[in-house]
């Protein structure tokens, strides 16, 4: 069967960390050509600043080398410019001529620096830093020149004075603001870093406005518009950046401040798709890798005929570390958007933290000298947590900071928001898999490979993983009750991987302190066994009872059932989804419900699982409670039909049975994995598939067992 063809016009790192995704997606689906204006294969642009500074090689920075393309069989243009795009007949044509039709064509052309009407500004000397040719040429002016200028203290602007000043070169920094990072920074804060960055030997220039670059043929400083002047052999542009719309403009695309998609990253063109910095939704256009690479997955899933959830936006962060100075800010700082819950000032290590709160959230924050808690604070202020979690956790003994925040750290908490690699994957490729370096356990799980950002608390867990061993990973699971010290996932791990088929067994096997034990661990242990080797286990009667599935539907109204509604028949479902799944045993009790239309609520939201009619299909939420404490369903995807809402809803409640510990009702079991995750999970096909095999499997050796159970119980 022929492959479609699939255009990226853009080699930078959203757009490829898209083609990534539908590679691994649909690895024969497309035939992919990619149009890169630069001379270089995919490189990271975060980590520019790095080789300047002198931390990285330029070969180092690269994401995917020459060969990654034509292992995937991609057709990689480099320095070539898409001129046009054709939408009509579906082609795009280069400057040079070279001519590519589409199937399916994604807009990833990225951002350029925003360069502002200054006279002068287009002098020899005078340059952006956007791009690895960029810093070949601040390396090339360092070797003949010795005074630069950075116009611009923002976050861009400081890397690119950090890495000036390790050249070699006098640095100084305009600002047209009163203190540094402005927009990411309070004025403590702000003053910490300047005062840091000082003794490091950059020069400030706050609330100046440039009016001119001077020189004859080439620049030779900067006046302001007081008068004074400023003498630079190089001077620097950073004072933002622009995104690239041009060509999608005039191709008759969508374009405010960027190009405008939609919550699947499509264009106003059909079969047109736009992600990364060029691209506007719903009224934000994300300078970040972590939001690029959202958007990313987003549309790699839709445009492989996946289920995908939608894309409904990211909270941005900022992080900058150059030459041992760290900074993190998220959220709302400013004093008017938000109230102070925490400020600490430590002068002896030259640490400070705010954290900010509205209406009993947490809003935003800021850390300077120790930005370890980053992705801590990032999670609380992505939910918008209580401000009651900010209340620090006891301290372990004798640990240093980090080694405290990653022994309290949860197993399942995000620990690099670019890769979303959360702290159990790190631990396990340091325990389990043998790793011994950050080094390795970056190269194995992505974390830390982007931004950077996250490298100390990485570095925090693997030395903590290292230090504790497969300790580190049991320390902070309890045991199942008081009768043992096995906790639910050691006993879930044992199970798994031998064919004991008794209680007694394992209790005598695993050491049980008391062992009559308790309803709970006996519980506990029938349940795992049946989870693992249904086809062995005779069920125990007394577990069923609290372990129940039972669905409320609202009555269908008839005049629904017609039409373009016929689909949404809730009686049907309702049947097929009892048929599916009452023979299963469960973590804990499930209360599901179904509705054909929300004129007909049964309390969708507040139900384990919830099922409703919408515009666009079944929707299915998951994760509700009705008692205390009261918890909102969260959407996990929007079905088309009766057959793909059953799939979906029984592959989620499998991932339930498998992943939950027993006893663990399934809000907290969501709260705890992660919508995000969960949606992963069951939107991807493969895994789909897999976990509704798993799910029919465990029913019909179950229906066996019980009707011999009744056999053996009948001659008795």
């Amino acid at each position: 069967m022929s492959r479609e063809k699939l255009v990226v016009i853009g080699n930078g790192m959203a757009g490829m960390k898209c083609v990534d995704e539908i590679i691994r997606l649909a690895p024969n689906k497309f035939r992919i050509t990619v149009f890169g204006n630069e001379q270089h294969p995919n490189y990271n642009r975060i980590l520019l600043s790095k080789v300047l500074q002198g931390d990285s090689s330029i070969d180092s920075i690269v994401i995917n080398d020459w060969s990654w393309y034509e292992e995937r069989g991609i057709h990689l243009y480099t320095g070539e410019t898409v001129a046009h795009i054709h939408s009509d007949s579906q082609y795009v044509t280069t400057l040079s001529g070279i001519r590519a039709d589409y199937d399916h064509l994604i807009i990833a052309t990225g951002s350029s620096a925003f360069i502002p009407p200054i006279a002068g500004v287009h002098k020899s000397g005078v340059i952006s830093f956007r791009n690895i040719d960029d810093c070949k040429t601040m390396i090339e002016y360092a070797k003949k020149y010795k005074k630069a200028a950075v116009i611009g203290g923002g976050l861009l602007g400081l890397e690119a004075a950090r890495g000036l000043l390790n050249l070699g070169m006098e640095t100084d920094v305009i600002h047209n603001a009163p203190y540094l990072m402005n927009r990411q920074l309070d004025r403590m804060s702000s003053d910490m870093l300047r005062k840091e960055l000082e003794e490091q030997g950059m020069r400030f220039w706050l609330s100046r406005e440039t009016e001119s670059i001077t020189g004859l043929n080439r620049a030779k400083g900067i006046r302001f518009t007081n008068g004074s002047s400023l003498e630079a052999d190089l001077i620097v542009i950073s004072v933002g950046i622009r995104p690239n719309v041009e060509l999608a403009q005039k191709s008759g695309i969508d374009t405010n401040r960027a190009i405008i998609v939609d919550d699947y990253m499509r264009t106003s063109k059909p079969y047109i798709y736009a992600v990364g910095e060029c691209a506007e939704h719903r009224g934000v256009a994300y300078g970040l890798v972590a939001p690029l690479y959202e958007q990313g997955k987003v549309l790699a899933k839709s445009i492989c005929g996946h289920i995908s959830e939608p894309y409904l936006g990211s909270v941005p962060y900022a992080q900058l570390k150059v030459s041992g100075v760290e900074v993190f800010s998220v959220g709302e700082i400013r004093p008017e958007e938000a109230e102070t819950a925490i400020q600490q000032f430590d002068g002896i290590r030259g640490t400070y933290k705010k954290v900010t709160m509205k209406e009993g959230t947490v809003r935003g924050a800021i850390l300077f000298g120790d930005t370890a808690e980053g992705t801590t604070l990032l999670g609380l202020v992505k939910r918008r947590a209580a401000v009651a979690e900010l209340i620090a956790p006891p301290s372990v003994g004798g640990s240093s900071a980090n080694d405290e925040l990653a022994a309290n750290m949860p197993e399942r908490e995000t620990v690099c928001a670019c890769n979303a690699v959360n702290k159990s994957a790190i631990m396990c490729a340091v325990i389990e898999d043998g790793l011994q370096t950050l080094e390795q356990v970056r190269d194995r799980t992505k974390a830390s490979s982007s931004c950077g950002g996250c490298r100390p608390i990485v570095a925090a867990i693997v030395h903590y993983s290292l230090q504790h061993g497969k300790g580190a990973l049991e320390a902070a699971v309890p045991p199942i009750c008081s009768c043992t010290d096995t906790s639910h996932e050691m006993l879930k791990q044992y199970i798994a991987a031998n064919q004991t088929s008794t209680i007694h067994e394992l209790k005598t096997t695993l050491g049980w302190k008391s062992f009559s034990g308790c309803n709970v661990c006996s519980s506990a242990l029938q349940y795992y066994l049946e989870l693992y080797h249904p086809e062995t286990t005779i069920r125990d009667r007394n577990i069923t009872a609290e372990c129940s599935f039972n669905v409320d539907t609202a009555p269908t109204n008839p005049d629904l059932i017609s039409g373009l509604h016929a689909e949404f028949d809730s009686v049907s479902l309702r049947s097929e989804l009892q048929s599916c799944c009452a023979s299963l045993l469960f973590p804990a009790p499930v209360k599901a419900a179904i509705t054909s239309s929300i004129q007909y609520p049964v309390g969708i939201l507040v139900h384990d699982i919830g099922i409703t009619g919408a515009p666009a299909g079944w929707e299915i939420y998951a994760g509700g409670h009705a008692e205390h404490p009261v918890k909102q369903g969260q959407l996990i995807a929007v079905a088309e039909s009766n057959m793909q809402a059953l799939a979906l809803s029984a592959a989620l409640l499998q991932l339930y049975r498998e992943n939950a510990e027993f006893g663990e009702r399934m809000w907290k079991w969501v709260e705890r994995a992660g919508i995000i995750d969960i949606r992963e999970i069951i939107l991807d096909s493969r895994c789909q598939v897999e976990l509704n095999r798993r799910a029919q499997l465990a029913a019909a050796a179950q229906q066996r067992m019980e009707g011999l159970g009744e056999g053996i119980c009948s001659n008795r």
